[in-house]
């Protein structure tokens, strides 16, 4: 197996990849947007797919890259379902297994207390404890709706009753520590050893700790994956893994008024398109978005520049070429679409699913 650390010295955050070297199959915890260029760089040289990006919680002290991964390699994010980040594809409650590779699984632990949705990953005789439990510490839970009694209860009740020798690698360090085990942290963390719960509590409830300096923009990006609430609302689509129930968002209604007036298509016509025509292929992501990935020969020009640009950028064509939008996940192309016919483009077709759909069809075939 290839296993590796990452430390993101802005923030003290810890991402780990693991992947199997005969299928290829990684995943990530707790990546970090700044670092996304890395991680991709690291897939590539590789060869690998990234199946899954898991948050052990939704961070307050920097933005995930679960969701920029996700745009890029077509990855599901895995998040506890008490997080409240709707966005992610898999809602986690405890106990479910996800297995990638040869007979690699990693299993989730609920841990709540630093936060409700607080989740751990165990891989063999490794453990993943996020914010729940760190090398000689632990998470605060002075915010987020934190639980200093529930954080206890997790940490003695579910970590610590694993085996003596399973390794604890935390979501953050600040005293330049890699790796624990759970012997260790029962016997000497100054949190833990020797405290009753009442006296955990305590401690959590004196800790007078100032607010992370991101709290105020790291929390709303990470309940979307680390997205911004426009993009992430942007993506909201009728598929399986965006807003399985569409009743909790008020965006759901306004998209389906705008698919009625553009046509979509699946991945295999979009392939057909390409190969047997000359179409213009145009990325309406973000300009970050699309330097992480996109079809070939794609054209990017961002949703909100589509009035000011698509006319001069596309002037040398003609306005009944065929044109096959693509955003994310399928709305932003809609969107794109409806205008471009406002325009006087009048042969245009969005790619349902978007790159997303595009990258996991790839993934499986």
């Amino acid at each position: 197996m290839i296993f590796k650390q990452y430390f993101d010295t802005a923030s003290f955050t810890y991402t780990y990849m693991i992947a199997d070297p005969d299928s290829k199959e990684a995943v990530f915890i707790d990546p970090v947007d700044t670092n996304v260029d890395e991680y991709l760089e690291l897939l590539k040289n590789l060869d690998l797919k990234l199946m899954y990006s898991f948050e052990t919680h939704v961070h307050a002290d920097h933005i995930s890259a679960s969701g920029l991964l996700r745009q890029a390699t077509g990855a599901q994010t895995c998040i506890g379902l008490h997080c409240g980040s709707e966005t992610a594809d898999n809602q986690l409650e405890g106990n479910e297994v996800f297995a990638f590779g040869e007979d690699t699984l990693i299993r989730t632990l609920a841990t709540p207390g630093h936060t409700p949705g607080s989740t751990s990953f165990l891989w063999n005789d490794k453990i993943f404890t996020g914010d729940a439990l760190f090398i000689g510490g632990c998470g605060r839970t002075d915010f987020q709706n934190g639980d200093a009694g529930e954080l206890f209860d997790s940490v003695t009740q579910k970590i610590f009753t694993l085996p003596g020798e399973t390794l604890v690698y935390p979501a953050h360090d600040y005293k330049g520590d890699f790796v624990s085990c759970v012997s260790q942290e029962k016997t000497k963390n100054p949190r833990f050893a020797g405290k009753s719960r009442d006296q955990f509590i305590e401690i959590m409830d004196n800790l007078n700790l100032p607010m992370p300096k991101l709290i105020d923009k790291a929390v709303p990006a990470n309940l979307y994956c680390g997205l911004d609430e426009e993009q992430a609302t942007q993506m909201a689509d009728d598929s399986e893994y965006i807003f399985p129930d569409k009743e909790r968002r008020g965006v759901q209604g306004k998209i389906n008024s705008k698919k009625q007036k553009i046509k979509q298509i699946n991945v295999d016509a979009a392939k057909e398109i390409i190969a047997s025509y000359d179409p213009i292929i145009l990325d309406v992501r973000k300009t970050k978005e699309y330097s992480l990935g996109h079809i070939d020969n794609a054209i990017n020009i961002p949703h909100d520049d589509i009035l000011s640009k698509v006319q001069v950028v596309l002037a040398a064509r003609s306005k009944d070429t065929q044109v096959l939008i693509y955003c994310a996940t399928g709305n932003r192309s809609i969107a794109v679409g409806q205008t471009m016919k406002e325009l006087g483009y009048s042969n245009i077709v969005s790619l349902s699913g978007g790159y997303v759909k595009w990258k996991r069809e790839l993934m499986s075939a």
